[in-house]
């Protein structure tokens, strides 16, 4: 315990002789303030960090009016499976860390949508199966459509 108060003392000492030489340096000031942003700095590279490490590196492009088929993790008991879920992106929110999707698709004549936080764990895959040409960003339009009117014209472009 001896040494560790002899290393505060050391670190006192060095703080009073930046403090002594502060009113005969100018350099006092912009050192203090840049103290202050790089904890701050330092708070946001270790957020962003984790998220970079959190996020899914082998993702396809995914846009809105593509037909997907995601694999989602579910857990029966002591068991996993993944479920595939096939549907039509109708939209796309948020962005890094927390992009979501939402995937519509029609089961046994009722519309059913599920929206998919793309880089979480329970999403086992995400596989594009067809590209579709729309000229909206959000495709609600779809819910009031039965059948036939439901489609979405393929693009061979992308």
């Amino acid at each position: 315990m001896a040494a560790d108060s002899k290393d505060t003392v050391v670190t006192d000492e060095n703080t009073e002789a930046a403090v002594d030489t502060a009113p005969e340096a100018s350099e006092a000031k912009p050192n203090k303030a840049a103290s202050a942003p790089t904890k701050k700095l330092s708070a946001e590279a270790l957020i962003r960090g984790f998220e970079t490490a959190q996020q899914k590196d082998d993702l396809p492009e995914i846009y809105v009016g593509d037909t997907v088929r995601v694999g989602v993790r579910i857990s029966e008991g002591n068991k996993e499976r993944v479920q595939p879920y096939e549907g039509v992106v109708i939209s796309k929110r948020h962005g890094g860390l927390n992009q979501t999707i939402t995937v519509r698709r029609i089961f046994q004549g009722i519309g059913v949508e599920r929206v998919f936080m793309v880089h979480s764990p329970q999403v086992a895959s995400i596989k594009v199966e067809r590209r579709g040409k729309v000229r909206r960003a959000k495709l609600f339009y779809l819910r009031e459509r039965v059948g036939k009117a439901t489609r979405v014209k393929q693009r061979f472009d992308r």
